[in-house]
């Protein structure tokens, strides 16, 4: 269990409604066409402004305890936070999709969605907080992932997942869809561990049998 600037395509096109090759007059003999380059839609993009996650979720009374104790970075080398950005609720910024991890095991353990009031500042408008969970942006929509797991599994196979597609309606994220995945259990090993190569091992040379004597 994975985050979005918005890039414009710009299209040069040609008309199609030529003639084709005129075999009459010779060859320059007729004007040459000016093409001129359509000019692409103007863009409509939500504007994108970076903000520092880590102090969204530090000055966020909604982060539970639990989530706010493990925000410290990963061996020194920066904070286990993934950050999309993208229009889902039609505020004057790109809202914010922040996923936090933990350390230990790079599993998430929360996720949260910041949107830009009329002020510029940032409100929590989503938040979940459970195991291996991890939310996206999908053509405005949020997807939130969570993977299911029973009471054996072990972390890198889980039974399932569920994947739940949030709507911005009437100011607030309201159930769109839900899919529920139940995942095959027979690429796992015996009890769930994956079976272990044995060493080669390597051959007992035999003796050559006692010539016989000679005399």
């Amino acid at each position: 269990m994975a985050g979005l600037a918005a890039f414009g395509l710009f299209t040069v096109g040609c008309s199609t409604g030529g003639a084709g090759t005129r075999d009459e007059g010779p060859a320059g003999s007729q004007p040459v066409a000016q093409v001129t380059p359509r000019t692409g839609p103007s863009g409509t993009a939500t504007p994108v402004r970076r903000v520092d996650a880590v102090e969204l979720l530090k000055n966020d009374p909604e982060v539970g305890e639990r989530v706010r104790e493990g925000l410290k970075p990963c061996a020194g080398r920066g904070y286990p936070v993934d950050t999309s950005y993208g229009s889902m609720t039609g505020g004057r910024s790109a809202d914010v999709v922040v996923n936090v991890m933990s350390c230990a095991d790079s599993v998430s353990v929360g996720t949260y969605v910041y949107r830009a009031d009329e002020k510029g500042s940032y409100e929590n408008v989503f938040a979940v907080e459970v195991p291996a969970v991890y939310g996206t942006i999908d053509r405005g929509d949020l997807v939130v992932t969570t993977q299911v797991y029973g009471s054996k599994d072990p972390l890198a196979y889980p039974s399932g997942s569920e994947v739940v597609t949030y709507r911005w309606t009437d100011d607030r994220f309201t159930e769109h869809d839900r899919v529920h995945n139940e995942f095959s259990r027979a690429v796992e090993g015996t009890d769930g561990d994956l079976p272990v190569q044995s060493e080669p091992v390597e051959p007992v040379p035999t003796e050559d049998p006692a010539e016989p004597d000679a005399n």
